[in-house]
């Protein structure tokens, strides 16, 4: 079965310095229908003006997750981890028993774009865990590369949950395929572009959740898509 969460039926905060769009109830946006999708909790697509940000905040017990689709975003942390994230770059932090951090757009004056992702974890409690890892482009494209994974299997980033999480950039007519275990869902986010996902269309911002499926394949419908999906137990 697949059900799409259109782009334009997403929430939405908009404030001086930012523009976030929700697939799923956060902060003051709330909907009963569209709380989560199995451990994906949110996915929240920022664009954030110049020299705007998040200031210094806490969390705990979810794991964090940040994709960037342009600009740079500057990110300081309680555990020490500081950096500047760019195109590419996936920045992950397990919030664990407690976590402060900040995240500011590192330009004056280009806006930043990004994925924000949390993921309910396997383990509560844990000790604060950040990292960053760079994908080239080229090992994204035309595959679904894994990122993320509770191993760390074939040098994605390890996280403390049951969940998998691949990130493709596809050209027009270019396919990459997915098998589903039985008893997992799946969840695709298009950041950019389009594709068809098993003949069903989606434009840029749409998530497809897809459930009672042995498998998905995915085909760009635009010069350049970029595409993320989540296997979740």
């Amino acid at each position: 079965m697949l059900t799409i969460r259109h782009a334009e039926t997403r929430g939405r905060t908009r404030i001086d310095w930012l523009d976030g769009r929700h697939s799923f109830s956060f902060g003051g946006y709330h909907d009963p229908e569209h709380t989560h999708f199995r451990a994906l909790r949110v996915i929240n697509d920022d664009r954030v003006a110049p020299g705007g940000g998040f200031p210094r905040h806490p969390h705990r017990d979810m794991e964090i997750i940040t994709y960037i689709l342009s600009g740079a975003l500057e990110h300081k942390d309680s555990t020490g981890g500081g950096e500047v994230i760019r195109p590419g770059d996936i920045q992950h932090m397990s919030a664990g028993k407690g976590v402060y951090h900040s995240e500011f757009n590192h330009s004056k004056t280009e806006p930043v774009r990004l994925l924000q992702i949390w993921i309910m974890p396997t383990e509560r409690g844990i000790t604060p865990v950040y990292q960053q890892t760079h994908f080239p482009e080229a090992s994204r494209a035309g595959v679904l590369r894994l990122v993320a994974s509770p191993d760390g299997r074939d040098g994605s980033m390890p996280i403390n949950a049951d969940a998998l999480m691949f990130a493709a950039v596809l050209g027009a007519g270019q396919g990459a395929a997915h098998e589903i275990a039985p008893g997992r869902g799946v969840w695709i986010q298009v950041a950019t572009g389009g594709v068809s996902v098993n003949g069903q269309a989606l434009t840029e911002g749409d998530g497809l959740a897809v459930e009672d499926e042995a498998a998905v394949r995915l085909t760009g419908a635009a010069d350049r898509s970029e595409v993320l999906l989540f296997d979740l137990a």
